[in-house]
């Protein structure tokens, strides 16, 4: 068996575990073909990105398990940890998709419900009498 790299992706609530080996550029996602699994057009996008800022599309099979989250934070998720992966593979790779910012784990979260509030800011409606 050849060679395979697996990584870790993050977003949000969702985790990604990426299995990366040479092939003929099939992504599968939870055992679904990662069209299938991602309806929306720009979200297949985010998914292919890493492949596209190094020119490599159809050189790579990706294999990826992926829980927690939405649909967006999972594709991002796939996204951070096919950016690793490549760079492990082959550090060559790596300023490209660094200058195109796909090395960096975005850290923004949903902030918190605070008691009193309505939701994490929000108050509720002020009645003055």
């Amino acid at each position: 068996m050849e060679k395979q790299i697996n990584n870790v992706g993050r977003r949000k609530e969702a985790v990604a575990r990426v299995y990366l080996s040479k092939g003929a550029g099939n992504i599968t996602v939870n055992g679904k073909d990662y069209k299938n699994y991602f309806p929306l057009i720009y979200l297949q996008n985010q998914v292919e990105l890493p492949f596209k800022t190094i020119g490599a599309e159809g050189q790579f099979d990706v294999k990826v398990n992926v829980k927690g989250g939405g649909p967006k934070g999972q594709a991002e998720a796939i996204k951070l940890g096919i950016a690793r992966s490549l760079c492990e593979l082959n550090a060559e790779y790596r300023p490209e998709l660094k200058k195109a910012g796909l090395m960096k784990r975005d850290p923004r979260v949903v902030e918190r419900k605070k008691f009193g509030k309505a939701g994490a800011r929000r108050s509720f409606q002020f009645s003055k009498r």
